[in-house]
């Protein structure tokens, strides 16, 4: 399994947020571009960015932020939030990023989704976060009453790289990852998923890789910036 260290961009800072509320903010680093090369020297395997303004305002906000990052880290990287047409894909894409992450867009306009995963293949990923089991939008602001196990099973069959799959009330809150939500979603789809929401400790580490689902990976953001465990630790547990 992999273990995806988590920037969360805030008007150009890296921070984490309380379930998604981004006026429950912790301004964890001044400079995004010296998180991720804390990270990448801890030998991380990738990193996953999210620009928060751009998941509310629907277009690239933090992108000076997310350039500096390419430019300086040389593993891959995902990015999420406020990709939301071909253009802002095929910027990122052209930019060096490895894979691009689509939340919203993939319940406003599916199509979108499956266009992008076919022109580029294993680069597309979507990104689905969900609140008691629906799918929220728009930087988590909006619910709808789509679940979100039948919107990971629209796009079986379209070539998606994988399913980020967060778990809103456990994003930020260090209570521990929904184990069930997560390993239902692993196993109704045959697109690899990452888990993100909740890990606070080895133990939620080791639970989630015998959740009984095989997941490809984890998303880290609070443990591993309160040094609830290293990256190196993480590895070991994850790949036990």
């Amino acid at each position: 399994m992999i273990l995806y260290p988590a920037i969360d961009l805030k008007d150009g800072k890296a921070v984490r947020l309380l379930r998604g509320d981004m006026n429950k903010s912790t301004v964890f680093n001044d400079s995004p571009v010296d998180q991720a090369l804390s990270f990448v020297g801890q030998n991380c395997q990738w990193l996953h960015l999210v620009d928060l303004n751009g998941a509310f305002s629907g277009k690239p906000i933090n992108a000076e932020a997310v350039e500096e990052i390419l430019q300086n880290c040389n593993i891959p990287i995902q990015l999420g939030g406020g990709i939301r047409n071909l253009e802002t894909i095929e910027m990122w894409l052209s930019k060096g990023l490895e894979r691009v992450i689509l939340g919203t867009v993939a319940v406003e306009n599916p199509s979108l989704v499956k266009i992008a995963a076919s022109k580029y293949p294993g680069r597309i990923a979507v990104g689905i976060d969900a609140r008691n089991g629906r799918v929220a939008t728009d930087g988590w602001a909006n619910n709808t009453d789509i679940a979100a196990t039948e919107l990971a099973k629209k796009f079986e069959n379209d070539g998606v790289s994988a399913v980020i799959y967060t778990d809103i009330d456990r994003d930020g809150a260090m209570m521990g990852p929904n184990l069930s939500a997560t390993a239902e979603m692993a196993n109704a789809v045959s697109i690899p998923v990452i888990a993100s929401g909740g890990v606070s400790s080895l133990q939620d580490l080791e639970a989630l890789r015998d959740c009984g689902a095989q997941l490809n990976g984890v998303i880290s953001g609070r443990a591993l910036y309160d040094h609830k465990f290293s990256i190196e630790q993480a590895l070991d547990v994850l790949n036990a």
